[in-house]
C-alpha cells in the first residue's frame, strides 16, 4: 500500500538507490534526485573493467578491513551495518540481492565476487528497471543547492523546492568529482551544525620523483613482492607510473601510508632469510651491479626499485647488508596523489553526528549513507558492500519514521 507523503533521496549512486529501494519496498513514494544527467556514474566507471561487487570471506575478516575516522563516539566499527545477525547487509546478502536482480555472479581466485558479464551496466539497468516498477521516480540533472525553507534544487526546468516527509542524503565523498562526487554538500551541512572531518584521499596512488633511468619501467607491474606497513603485510600487484606508484597492492596500504607510517618493500618474500643471504653471497665477478642484481633478483623491475630506493648501496661483498636491504627496502614517496584522482575518500560526516539509523542529530528526518560518512576501506568489494549496507540502513530508518508520522 502506498502511503501519503513521499521520501526524497538525493544522490543516485549505490547507497542512494539502495535507500530508495528499501523505501519503495516499505510502500512509500520515493523521488530520487540526481545531479548528473544519468545515475551511478562512478559506479559504472568503477565497474567498467569488471564490477567487484563484494568479497567472499568470513565476516570477521571482512569487517576488519574497515576503518572509521578518529573523533567518533559510535559505532566502534561498521559491524551493525554489515552483520546480518544485527540486521545488517553483509557479503552473502549482497550476493543474494544481485542474484535477485537476475544477475549471475562468480567468485574469482582471490574471493572477489563479480557479475559473469563483468560490467556494472547490466546490473544497473536491471536495478533501475526494478526501481521504476516499484514506483521510484528518478529526476536527473537536479543539483541540491540549499536547505532554507525546504530542499532547494537547480533543475533543467528551473528552481525546485521540495518538502518531503523524510530525506536520505547519499551524495558521495569528494573523489572523482567529474563523475558527481564533488563534496559540494559540505557547506550546506556545516551551516546546519553537522560535525565534519576534512576529506582526504583514500585508495590512491603516491607521488614519486623518479630518477631518469626509471622511465623505461613506467607502466610495468610490480609482482611477487610484499609491502610491510605498521604491522600489515600486503601482497597485491601494483604499477609504476610517470607520477609514482598505484594499483591494488598500494591501495591496500594507502591509509597507513597517507597517515605517516613508513612502508617497506620485501623483494623476496617467499624465501627464507638464509636463502636470501646465500643468493647475495654468490660471487659477482666482473658483472656490473645491475647485471649482478638481475641474476640475484630475477626481475628487472625489482632491480630498478632496489637501485632507486636503496641508495646508498651496500658494498657488493656484504651479502647480509644486501639481503637486509632487499627484505626491507624503504618506499620513498612524496605523499598521496590528489583527492580528485583517488578511488574513494576518507573524512566527511563524523559518526558521532548520526544516530545508529544514520539520522543526522542536527537535522531530524534527514538520513545519510555511503561515502558521505567518515569511513574507509580498501578496494576489493568492501566499498560497494558498505555503501549498499548503509543505504539500506538509512532507508529502513527513514521508512520507519514515515510509518510513525502517518500512523
Amino acid at each position: 500500500m502506498t502511503r501519503s507523503g513521499y521520501a526524497l533521496v538525493i544522490g543516485g549512486g549505490p547507497a542512494g538507490l539502495m535507500a530508495a529501494e528499501t523505501l519503495t519496498q516499505a510502500g512509500h513514494r520515493v523521488i530520487v534526485a540526481e545531479a548528473m544527467p544519468t545515475p551511478a556514474r562512478k559506479f559504472l566507471m568503477a565497474g567498467k573493467s569488471g564490477l567487484n561487487l563484494t568479497k567472499d570471506q568470513p565476516l570477521e575478516d571482512f569487517i576488519r578491513c574497515f576503518q572509521i575516522g578518529t573523533g567518533r563516539s559510535a559505532p566502534a566499527d561498521l559491524r551493525e551495518y554489515l552483520d546480518p545477525d544485527l540486521g545488517g547487509l553483509g557479503p552473502k546478502e549482497v550476493v543474494a540481492w544481485a542474484e535477485g536482480l537476475g544477475v549471475p555472479l562468480f567468485v574469482g581466485s582471490t574471493g572477489r565476487v563479480f557479475p559473469t558479464v563483468m560490467k556494472a551496466s547490466t546490473l544497473l539497468r536491471a536495478w533501475l528497471r526494478r526501481l521504476g516498477e516499484q514506483g521510484a521516480q528518478l529526476q536527473s540533472g537536479w543539483r541540491w543547492t540549499g536547505l532554507d525553507g525546504g530542499f532547494e534544487f537547480d533543475t533543467p526546468s528551473g528552481r525546485q523546492l521540495l518538502h518531503p516527509d523524510v530525506t536520505v542524503l547519499a551524495l558521495g565523498g569528494a573523489s572523482w568529482p567529474r563523475l558527481g562526487s564533488d563534496g559540494g554538500w559540505v557547506s550546506i551541512l556545516a551551516e546546519k551544525g553537522v560535525s565534519l572531518a576534512p576529506f582526504q584521499p583514500a585508495n590512491m596512488g603516491f607521488r614519486v620523483t623518479w630518477s631518469k633511468p626509471m622511465a623505461r619501467h613506467f607502466g610495468k607491474a610490480v609482482k611477487g613482492v610484499a609491502i610491510h606497513c605498521r604491522g600489515q603485510v600486503g601482497r597485491g600487484e601494483w604499477v609504476l607510473s610517470r607520477d609514482g606508484v598505484e594499483g591494488g597492492g598500494i591501495y591496500e596500504m594507502s591509509a597507513r601510508m597517507r597517515d605517516g607510517s613508513k612502508a617497506f618493500l620485501d623483494l623476496m618474500p617467499d624465501l627464507t632469510e638464509s636463502e636470501v643471504v646465500r643468493r647475495f653471497a654468490k660471487p659477482r665477478g666482473k658483472l656490473s651491479i645491475g647485471n649482478w642484481l638481475r641474476r640475484v633478483l630475477g626481475d628487472p623491475v625489482k632491480v630498478a626499485l632496489l637501485l632507486e630506493w636503496g641508495r646508498p648501496l651496500p658494498d657488493p661483498a656484504q651479502a647480509s647488508a644486501w639481503a637486509d636491504l632487499a627484505r626491507k627496502l624503504p618506499m620513498r614517496h612524496d605523499g598521496p596523489g590528489p583527492l580528485c584522482d583517488a578511488i574513494s575518500s576518507a573524512g566527511g560526516i563524523r559518526f558521532e553526528a548520526v544516530t545508529p539509523d544514520l539520522e543526522l542529530c542536527a537535522l531530524p528526518g534527514v538520513y545519510v549513507a555511503g561515502e558521505m560518512l567518515d569511513w574507509e576501506a580498501p578496494t576489493g568489494g568492501y566499498l560497494l558492500t558498505a555503501c549498499l549496507a548503509m543505504g539500506r540502513r538509512a532507508g529502513l530508518g527513514a521508512a520507519q519514521r514515515m510509518l510513525g508520522a502517518h500512523d
